[in-house]
């Protein structure tokens, strides 16, 4: 990756944000105050950590450490190696899991709880290749070498282990009444 390159991510990623401003060294800094979303933060020490992988050993490793901390810190686990299209964008922290050989196309949302990972064994063993403007609602699952097409929209809580062309919706079922004995014994230590 070149600086070029890696500069055009980040602005693109600052912009689907919503932030119209070059990217800068200061605005970097700026970004990991408490007004900025913690995707863009994860986003950055991502992109930044790939880049300088293989320039400076000190400084990548410093990247990574503070990377470590996000990951605890918001429930963010993306590594540094998932190949990631610019734009990414995280709407809401926590729970996101994503397998380091998977891939991402450029401007898609990652919702809370998405899990994107690998299956070991079957039909679909390895990791999901995801396209261009995809987005993944709250608890959506890709699991397996699948591949997810362009402009695809995977809903809550849908799991994923199959092929879905692009300009696809892919949902689970509706939740449905299965019985009428309410909350009673789940609600205890009340008066």
């Amino acid at each position: 990756m070149t600086k070029t390159a890696l500069r055009e991510d980040l602005q693109q990623d600052l912009l689907r944000y919503g932030i119209r401003q070059p990217f800068s060294i200061r605005l970097f800094f700026k970004c990991f105050g408490p007004n900025y979303a913690p995707g863009l933060k994860f986003i950055f020490l991502c992109r930044f950590c790939k880049y300088y992988k293989s320039r400076s050993r000190l400084l990548f490793y410093f990247l990574m450490i503070w990377l470590r901390h996000l990951t605890n810190k918001y429930g963010i686990d993306i590594s540094y190696r998932t190949k990631i299209g610019k734009g990414l964008y995280i709407g809401h922290f926590g729970g996101i899991v994503v397998h380091g050989d998977a891939e991402i196309g450029e401007n898609c949302n990652l919702s809370q709880g998405v899990t994107i990972g690998v299956l070991i064994r079957g039909k679909k063993t390895g990791v999901p290749k995801i396209g261009n403007r995809c987005f993944l609602g709250p608890g959506a699952t890709i699991l397996g070498g699948v591949t997810i097409g362009d402009d695809v929209l995977i809903g809550a809580n849908a799991i994923v282990t199959f092929d879905v062309p692009s300009n696809s919706v892919v949902a689970s079922p509706l939740a449905s009444i299965v019985s009428n004995k309410g909350s009673k014994e789940y609600i205890v230590n009340i008066k």
